[in-house]
């Protein structure tokens, strides 16, 4: 072994319950071998470069218990094997996995330890390991290290492999309650329970979700004239098959009007307070490249407000609300959206983080928003100008604590209403 080197003897992933933990984790044994005569104190810079390449490690507690408590382990002297369990947890938190339990124990014979680090995926756990043992040894050695490369990196894995955000807050909520769980795929299929007990969640569906239901639920226009027929209001619209009958459809409905795909997800393609024929125009071939129709409703003023309903309650909600920069006279458009907008932890790619990164792509509600302020991507603002860039699928304000109590029952009476009269027609 080479002098000042970190070798893996052994990477093993233990699933489920084990004797570190409740939760699955990846055990290293690792040889540091001449590391283990030179703790993080006595090696040259290196606690500097480390704090400089992982500076949000201030957060790590460590065995002082108190925010920055690793650091001062860091500057006390700890030892390699300390040192990846911390970096290794770092990294797969900043790749959007958020993970905090670790262990670092000497194994015997000397210089050789294992190393604990909980993770709900092997591939991720062991390319966390490994990224950090490199950044390590290149702190140790003076020597370059991509961090935000190596993060990058690490978060392609996490979202190709992770569970999404909301079979994790469902999963988390089990795990909270003592319920088995069971991921079944690569993707979000999991399974709750055991025998004949056991229920199966894909994302925010369950094994009772009814097919019916979703596939209602995927076309707009139909969802609408159901509710209609129920007697819920609903925006006037209509479906189109060309620029040209956009613009018609639009005159009879009355400006401005809204354009979006009948059976679009997540705001795509979705663009809002159309007025001119050149905007709807624009705008329907940017809701066909999202969906298989495209539909022209009437623009109704307001917030966006959605709620999350369990069990006939309502538990959450939360308001959307449109993304802006502010210029500085400096940076372009683009490059405002990535300091100001992308650079918030929540954002990430499709399906892994609450909200979504902004893409200012072709053909896109974004890049029609920006046309109508007379701006381009490639713009660079005036200092203290205010651009708004997205207007739709930015729920980023929790309002549940300020929801009405009627709302919370709305709900429940609803079902109660439905099953009177379907009892009233049986009868």
């Amino acid at each position: 072994m080479s002098p000042k080197n970190i070798e893996f003897l052994r990477l093993t992933y233990l699933r489920g319950p084990n004797i570190w933990t409740y939760r699955s984790v990846m055990e290293a044994l690792i040889d540091i071998g001449e590391l283990e005569d030179y703790p993080s104190n006595l090696l040259p810079g290196f606690n500097e470069r480390l704090k400089a390449w992982l500076p949000l490690m201030i957060e790590h507690h460590c065995t002082p218990g108190v925010r920055g408590g690793f650091f001062q382990r860091l500057d006390t002297g700890t030892w390699a094997g300390h040192i990846l369990e911390h970096v290794s947890l770092e990294l797969q938190t900043l790749a959007g996995m958020p993970m905090a339990f670790g262990k670092a124990r000497e194994a015997g014979p000397r210089g050789v330890y294992k190393v604990v680090i909980r993770t709900d995926n092997e591939t991720v756990g062991r390319k966390s390991l490994e990224l950090s043992r490199e950044l390590i040894l290149a702190a140790i050695h003076d020597t370059p290290f991509d961090v935000p490369g190596a993060v990058a990196q690490l978060a392609l894995t996490v979202d190709a492999l992770h569970v999404g955000p909301s079979t994790s807050s469902i999963v988390e909520a089990a795990y909270a309650r003592r319920v088995p769980f069971i991921r079944l795929n690569v993707g979000n299929l999991v399974q709750l329970g055991h025998g004949v007990k056991q229920r199966r969640i894909w994302t925010a569906e369950t094994d009772r979700t009814s097919a019916i239901a979703e596939g209602i639920s995927r076309d707009k226009d139909l969802t609408k004239k159901l509710l209609a027929m129920c007697g819920v209001p609903i925006p006037e619209g209509q479906v189109v098959d060309s620029p040209a009958a956009a613009w018609i459809a639009a005159q009879e409905i009355g400006l401005p009007v809204c354009v979006k795909p009948s059976n679009g997800n997540r705001a795509r393609g979705v663009s809002l307070d159309l007025s001119t024929q050149s905007e709807i125009e624009t705008a329907y071939d940017i809701a066909l490249a999202q969906g298989r129709d495209v539909i022209v409703e009437r623009f109704v003023r307001g917030s966006e407000h959605r709620l999350l309903v369990v069990g006939d309650r309502m538990i959450a909600a939360c308001r959307g609300e449109g993304a802006s920069v502010t210029g500085d006279g400096q940076h372009t458009v683009r490059e405002l959206v990535e300091l100001q907008i992308n650079s918030d932890p929540r954002r990430g790619s499709v399906g892994s983080l609450p909200l979504e990164l902004v893409v200012l792509a072709d053909n896109s509600p974004e890049v029609l928003e920006l046309a109508r302020q007379g701006l381009t991507i490639d713009s660079v603002p005036a200092l203290g100008q205010s651009v708004l860039v997205k207007r739709t699928g930015n729920m980023t304000t929790d309002i549940t604590d300020v929801v009405h109590p009627m709302w919370r029952l709305r709900r429940f009476w609803l079902r109660a209403w439905w099953v009177w009269t379907s009892q009233a027609w049986t009868w």
